[in-house]
């Protein structure tokens, strides 16, 4: 049974600080608070910082699991309040329907996979000239190649992005009308798989914010996604789908 948690995060206190700063810090603090071996697991995370003083994070899990340690390291332990939040998916699953809208969000690391770089790494280099003929997964740099991957890709993961009600949506890049599509957060993160040092230790990733609005169009597929998650990098707080009622228009 799968379960949708929110934990606040005091960004004040030492461990924060790391585990805000590091995706490997945060997915092993995600895995210390799932029963049994954390590799059995299927988790999926992402940290939602629209108030930087206040920032959250949202975990999925396939089984109940105990933020206590996150609290006790990452939290306000003696505050009053609702230190952390665990609610069953189950219900929301049960709600998919096609044509139902909601809002949602996602962040992502939107990549492409190619023969030929056009600005390949010494590394990257060295594979061609030696006639490796695997590809390379590349990020996408700018805001419209990130978009265009979005919406390329909805209809596999069973939704439609509707028109925008309003004049501030992104354009998309075939210059269609506007979708309710926004992008919120864009960056660049560099960071170390683990103690070494070695580039070839490191992950650099592209990680992109959508925010918006969807149709659903198979709920099927839609759940398969919500469960499994939406592109690479899932251990580093990419590819957690979140969906909400959408707000009443007046």
């Amino acid at each position: 049974m799968p379960y949708l948690s929110r934990i606040r995060i005091n960004p004040l206190r030492a461990e924060s600080r790391t585990l805000l700063s590091s995706p490997r810090a945060m997915h092993a603090a995600v895995q210390g608070g799932l029963p049994g071996l954390p590799e059995q697991d299927r988790t999926l995370w992402r940290l939602d910082a629209d108030n930087p003083h206040r920032p959250h994070l949202f975990v999925l899990t396939t089984d109940k699991p105990d933020w206590t340690h996150l609290v006790e390291q990452a939290g306000w332990p003696g505050a009053d309040g609702e230190h952390y939040a665990v609610r069953d998916y189950a219900p929301l699953l049960q709600q998919l329907a096609p044509g139902r809208s909601f809002a949602f969000r996602l962040t992502a690391n939107p990549v492409q996979n190619t023969n030929r770089p056009d600005k390949p790494t010494a590394r990257q280099q060295a594979r061609i000239e030696a006639g490796d003929r695997r590809s390379f997964r590349l990020g996408h740099r700018t805001a419209a190649a990130q978009l265009n991957w979005f919406l390329t890709r909805t209809q596999r993961w069973g939704f439609d992005i509707p028109a925008a009600p309003h004049l501030d949506a992104t354009h998309d890049t075939n210059g269609e009308p506007p979708r309710d599509i926004r992008i919120t957060t864009r960056q660049r993160r560099s960071f170390g798989k683990g103690p070494s040092t070695a580039k070839e230790a490191h992950v650099v990733m592209h990680s992109v914010t959508f925010e918006g609005s969807l149709r659903i169009t198979d709920p099927a597929l839609l759940t398969e996604r919500l469960l499994a998650g939406i592109g690479p990098s899932k251990a580093y707080g990419c590819g957690l789908l979140t969906l909400a009622p959408l707000p009443e228009r007046a």
